[in-house]
C-alpha cells in the first residue's frame, strides 16, 4: 500500500500506520511546485560568485573556503562518504524507513532546494523495499543528525550498505536489484539530505508509541493488581479526580473503573473491610499514570510538529528570493520530547515494580500466599520474578536521568552547544523493552492472585485479560523454568495484544481526541 503525505500536514496516527505497516510513502503532487522552484534558486546560487553556504562553500568550520563551479558536485559527494562515521549496531528496517518518510516531508515543504529526482529515489527505495543500513551512534543532536542521515544518503549515491529482500549488500548492488539507479548529488543536496533531526525524531517516535501502549497496559496490569490484593475501587470516584482535573488522571480513573466493573471479588469486601487505605501503588494509581500520560500527550504533539518541519541549512526562502542560513538543525525540541518520554517511562515502571512486590509479600497483600506458590517453601513462586522486576525499574531510573542538560562543543568549537536529542530518543527503545517486562511480570502475578480469590471471580474485562495470557503463560502451581513465561508475557506486552484485549478509550491508548 502506498500513502500520499501532505508536507506540513502529516499526523502521528499516519506515521505510525506507516511505521507499523512498512508502507510505501510518495509527497502529494501539489508539494512538486514548490520544490522545483527552491531548486532553482539554488542553481542560480551554484552559478553566480556570491558565496553561498553549503552551495559553494564548504561545511562548518570549513564555510569561508570558496568552491569553485566546477567542483560543486564532487563537494556534495565528498560531505557524504566524509560523514559516514556512525558506529554501532544498525537501526531496525521499521524505524530506517520511518528516518526516509521524515526526510521525504522535509525536502516536500519546498525549502531545501533539492531535486525532484533526489525525492523521487526516497520514494521508489521506499516502494521496492531498498532500506539503507545505518548505525545507531554518532550524532550529538546538532548540526542535524549528520552522521546517520549522511549513512542514509550514501545509499542512495550507491555508496555505502543497505538491506534488500532480507539482505545486508553494498548499496549500489541493492539498487541494481531493485531496478533502480544511483543519483548523482547536485548543489546543496547533500546538506539538504544530512541536515536534519530526522533520525533522533523517528527514534523518538517509535519510543514515544511504545510508551504509550505500555502507559495503557499499566491500566489494565494494575486493575488485575487491585483485585489480586481485594483493593478498593473507591479512589476511582470521578468526583475526586474531577475536582484535580488532570486529563489523564480522570481518564485513567475511569478506564480501570470500567475495567473492574461487575467484580465479584470487589463486591465481596465493600463493606466491613478493616483496611481504611491502599498503599500509594494502588491508590494512587490515576494520578501517577494518568501524570504519565499526559506527559506523553505533550511530547506527542512536539514531535507531530518536528516530524513536518524543515530542519536543514541553510534555508530556500523562495518567496523572498534568498537562501539563509540558520538553526533549525538543532534538535533541542526532539530532545526535550524524548526526555519527558523516558521520565513517564520510568515513573510506570516504578510504580508497577511497587504492586508487583506488594502482590508477593503476604504482609501487604490481604492473605495471599508468600510470592504466590500455593506451596511456599518448597517453592518460591515469583520471589525472584519480583527481583528482576526491581533491577529493571533501577535500570530504567539511571536511563530517564536527562540527556539534553549534557552538551558539548563539536566541530572545532563552531559548532558549540548540541541537543544530544540522537541518543537520547534511542535510549526509549531499552527502557521501553524493560517495562514491557515489568508489566508483564505484574500481569502475571495480578492474575495468579485473582486465582487465589476462587470461587470469587473478577470482573468480565479482567477475566478476558487473564484469557489472553494464560494462553501464552500458564498458572505456577509448581516451580518451573520461569524465563520463557516472563518473556511471553513482555511480549503480550510488547506486542500490545495484552492491552488490546480489553475496550480502553482512546485518550488513555494514546490518541488525541
Amino acid at each position: 500500500m502506498t500513502i500520499t503525505l501532505t508536507p506540513g500536514a502529516a499526523t502521528l496516527a499516519q506515521l505510525q500506520d506507516i511505521w507499523a505497516q512498512r508502507h510505501a510513502v510518495v509527497l502529494n503532487p501539489e508539494s512538486h511546485a514548490g520544490i522545483k522552484a527552491a531548486q532553482a534558486l539554488v542553481a542560480k546560487a551554484a552559478a553566480g560568485d556570491a558565496a553561498v553556504y553549503g552551495v559553494n562553500t564548504g561545511f562548518g568550520k570549513l564555510a569561508s573556503v570558496k568552491i569553485a563551479a566546477k567542483d560543486v558536485a564532487t563537494l556534495q559527494r565528498n560531505l557524504i562518504l566524509s560523514h559516514c562515521c556512525g558506529v554501532g549496531e544498525p537501526l531496525d528496517d521499521a524505524t530506517t524507513r520511518l528516518i526516509m518518510v521524515l526526510k521525504l516531508l522535509s525536502l516536500g515543504r519546498g525549502a531545501s532546494g533539492v531535486a525532484l529526482t533526489t525525492v523521487q529515489i526516497i520514494q521508489d527505495m521506499l516502494a521496492t523495499g531498498v532500506t539503507p543500513v545505518i548505525p545507531g551512534q554518532g550524532s550529538v543532536g546538532a548540526s542535524g543528525d549528520l552522521a546517520p542521515l549522511a549513512h542514509m544518503a550514501a545509499a542512495m549515491i550507491g555508496e555505502g550498505e543497505a538491506v534488500f529482500g532480507g539482505v545486508r549488500m553494498p548499496a549500489a548492488e541493492a539498487l541494481a536489484k531493485a531496478g533502480l539507479t544511483p543519483i548523482v548529488l547536485g548543489a546543496k543536496e547533500g546538506l539538504a539530505l544530512i541536515n536534519g533531526t530526522q533520525f533522533s525524531t523517528a527514534c523518538a517516535l517509535v519510543g514515544l508509541w511504545g510508551a504509550w501502549r505500555n502507559a495503557a497496559t499499566c491500566v489494565l496490569t494494575c486493575a488485575l493488581s487491585t483485585d489480586a490484593i481485594m483493593g478498593s475501587t473507591a479512589p476511582l470516584q470521578d468526583a475526586i479526580h474531577t475536582l484535580r482535573g488532570h486529563a489523564g488522571q480522570i481518564a485513567v480513573a475511569r478506564a480501570q473503573r470500567a475495567l473492574m466493573e461487575g467484580s465479584e471479588i470487589r463486591e465481596s469486601h465493600m463493606d466491613g473491610d478493616t483496611r481504611v487505605q491502599d498503599p500509594y501503588c494502588i491508590r494512587c494509581q490515576p494520578q501517577v499514570t494518568g501524570a504519565a500520560m499526559d506527559l506523553l500527550h505533550f511530547a506527542g504533539r512536539t514531535l507531530e510538529i518536528e516530524a513536518n518541519a524543515v530542519t536543514d541549512n541553510p534555508l530556500v526562502l523562495v518567496d523572498d528570493n534568498l537562501i539563509v542560513s540558520g538553526g533549525n538543525f538543532h534538535a533541542e525540541p526532539v530532545g526535550f520530547a524524548a526526555d519527558q518520554i523516558a521520565v513517564a517511562i520510568s515513573e510506570l515502571g516504578a510504580i508497577a515494580q511497587r504492586r508487583v512486590a506488594l502482590m508477593v509479600d503476604p504482609t501487604l497483600s490481604f492473605d495471599l500466599p508468600p510470592f504466590l506458590t500455593p506451596d511456599p517453601g518448597l517453592n518460591s513462586g515469583l520471589m525472584i520474578a519480583e527481583v528482576t522486576t526491581a533491577a529493571l525499574m533501577s535500570e530504567n531510573k539511571h536511563l530517564a536521568n536527562p540527556c539534553t542538560t549534557d552538551s558539548t562543543p563539536t566541530s572545532a568549537n563552531q559548532e558549540d552547544h548540541v541537543s544530544m536529542a540522537a541518543h537520547a530518543a534511542r535510549r526509549l527503545l531499552r527502557m521501553n523493552a524493560n517495562l514491557n517486562v515489568i508489566l508483564g511480570v505484574e500481569a502475571m502475578c495480578g492474575a495468579q492472585g485473582i486465582e487465589f480469590r476462587a470461587p470469587l471471580q473478577t470482573s468480565p474485562a479482567l477475566k478476558s485479560a487473564m484469557a489472553i495470557l494464560r494462553a501464552q503463560v500458564p498458572t505456577i502451581v509448581e516451580d518451573r523454568y520461569l524465563a520463557p513465561s516472563i518473556e511471553a508475557a513482555g511480549a503480550l506486552v510488547g506486542s500490545g495484544a495484552l492491552a488490546a484485549s480489553v475496550d480502553l478509550p482512546a485518550f488513555v491508548k494514546g490518541h488525541i481526541e
